[in-house]
């Protein structure tokens, strides 16, 4: 009883706050004006949307959208934001028909469908928004903020693995494509920037158990006494409290045919579309040959197999042979809240036919343990939203975990295979385009070492710890042993010196021969973290993992790690 005085008062001084934030930038835009007259009501909504849009990047796109736009509520306006951007989405996927009509190549049509697909993707992550602010709960305000800015990243970074479709492609297409995302690229960054000024203001409160820095147990939450969301059910808590590997499984798949299905897609059909509960499917030992989709409807999947090298799922579509990077991966998975555990993926294409996919996650909150991903370049396109992965392998190349997901690795190991004589190896590319998103690799107590095939010309091609994909790129390797395959300077630029001032790339309590700093590249992204800085990317700060994945019956470490 004597919380709830408190809670109140923290949710009236954030109330507050949201008010202040733009009352203090309407009175601003009235100095030097006149009191009173007609039309005040109007000029005030002028003012706000005015106030609203001062932290984003394209001020004029921002105020043209709300404009009509009658209110002077924050989260009103915020919404009108999100609205604007999903409209404007919708006008692109209207519009591409004229661009496909055009494309006479099969790489460009493939472009242009997948383009339509990945709109339809960032207007879910918009919606998404747009509904989670609608429910505002501001005792609940960072767990909010935190889902606001994954999926705002989220819609940004669809739109931009539209436009990576048409790398290479001969025809004009990129560039038609490029003009009609021009303004909801914009919009949607002016969302998140909207987004990110709430949790600026909130954070300069310094209020106790809020903001994501808070690590004393004061969850801004309300909380069950089992330590789950008061919002989870309890049959849902039930099947959250066993370990999956313990669950009866709702399907089983077996090559043999001992089971219901000799191929995982057919099973994936029995999934019920948003499923709220665990849909174990036991896939026993095998090597399955198909290219498996776990569709955006299909949440709360469970893969378990009898292995990581026992149950293996292959393919090898591969961008040589004609197919675009983010359509070769062997699994494709983006339904919410995916799971897999000792489970093998694969593409065998190999190195000489370049970026070829094991598998692409765009799940939020998704679980992988004791998985195997092996390939040559681009192995794991860890693509967006929130992921973790503990006591995996992960092998290849070229860019083998890439993405703009914010994921974790746990103790996990990845390894260098022998790339083509000409290439070098780069462990991650992540692939961040704005510095206010919430993405980025993280590291802990892994393991980076070669592959028996790589050491022998270990020399030659020498392996980096990551190169930017994009312009804001984060990784931090903490806590792990790093072999002596890698090179002294330890990172690599992507092309010149894009993004060597504006990435961040960090390094703290290492070991191993390729963990000395002495030589590394001094690039002014470059990045000398401490203690607490570190503290800041552990799974429970990070990405709040102790709410999805503490109870998932997966291994998981919430913070450093004591005597690394």
């Amino acid at each position: 009883m004597g919380k709830a005085p408190a809670i109140i008062g923290v949710c009236s001084v954030i109330l507050v706050a949201m008010v202040v934030a733009v009352a203090v930038g309407v009175n601003r835009s009235r100095n030097g004006g006149k009191e009173g007259g007609g039309g005040e009501e109007p000029a005030t909504s002028k003012k706000a949307v005015q106030s609203i849009c001062q932290p984003t990047d394209y001020k004029q796109e921002c105020e043209e959208s709300l404009k009509n736009t009658n209110s002077t509520d924050p989260k009103e306006l915020i919404r009108a934001g999100f609205q604007a951007a999903i409209h404007e989405i919708q006008r692109v996927v209207n519009n591409s028909a004229t661009v496909q009509q055009a494309a006479k190549d099969p790489m460009t049509r493939q472009a242009v469908d997948n383009c339509k697909e990945l709109m339809g993707y960032a207007i879910d992550d918009l919606h998404n928004s747009f509904d989670e602010l609608g429910a505002f709960d501001v005792s609940r305000l960072d767990e909010y903020i935190e889902n606001l800015k994954i999926w705002m990243g989220g819609a940004i970074t669809y739109q931009q693995t539209c436009l990576d479709g048409f790398i290479n492609v001969s025809t004009d297409a990129g560039e038609k494509m490029r003009r009609l995302l021009n303004t909801s690229q914009k919009l949607t960054i002016n969302g998140l920037a909207m987004v990110s000024d709430i949790s600026k203001i909130v954070g300069n409160l310094n209020i106790p158990g809020l903001g994501k820095g808070d690590t004393t147990g004061a969850k801004r939450k309300l909380m069950a006494k089992e330590g789950f969301p008061a919002w989870v059910s309890f049959r849902q808590r039930m099947l959250l409290q066993q370990n999956p590997s313990e669950l009866k499984p709702n399907v089983i798949v077996a090559k043999d045919g001992s089971g219901k299905y000799t191929s995982i897609n057919e099973a994936l059909k029995e999934v019920p579309e948003k499923n709220v509960a665990p849909f174990v499917i036991y896939i026993k030992a095998g090597v399955y040959n198909e290219q498996v989709i776990v569709d955006k409807h299909k949440h709360n999947v469970v893969f378990i197999g009898d292995g990581p090298t026992k149950t293996v799922i292959t393919g090898n579509l591969n961008f040589a042979d004609g197919t675009i990077t983010f359509r070769t991966a062997t699994v494709g998975i983006a339904g919410p809240k995916f799971m897999a555990k000792d489970m093998g993926f694969q593409n065998s294409a190999g190195a000489i036919k370049h970026q070829a996919v094991a598998v692409r996650v765009q799940s939020d909150q998704s679980i992988f343990h004791n998985c195997q991903f092996d390939g040559y370049q681009d192995t794991l396109y860890a693509h967006s939203h929130r992921q973790y992965y503990r006591d995996c392998t992960i092998s290849g190349t070229i860019d083998f975990v890439f993405g703009n997901s914010a994921s974790v690795y746990q103790n996990c190991k990845l390894i260098v295979r022998k790339p083509l004589d000409n290439q070098q190896c780069i462990v991650t590319a992540q692939g961040r385009s704005d510095n206010r998103e919430a993405s980025g690799f993280v590291l802990q107590n892994c393991t980076i070492t070669g592959a028996p095939d790589y050491l022998p010309v270990k020399a030659r091609s020498k392996t980096h710890l990551g190169r930017p994909w994009r312009l804001c790129s984060r990784t931090i390797i903490m806590q792990s042993q790093l072999d002596d395959i890698v090179t002294p300077e330890g990172w690599m630029p992507w092309n010149g010196d894009f993004a060597l001032d504006t990435l961040f790339y960090a390094e703290y309590h290492n070991r191993g021969p390729g963990a000395h700093q002495t030589h590394r590249v001094k690039w002014k992204g470059i990045q000398q973290i401490n203690a607490a800085q570190a503290q800041e990317f552990t799974a429970g700060v990070f990405f709040r993992g102790a709410e999805w994945i503490q109870n998932s019956g997966v291994p998981y470490i919430a913070s450093m790690i004591p005597g690394l």
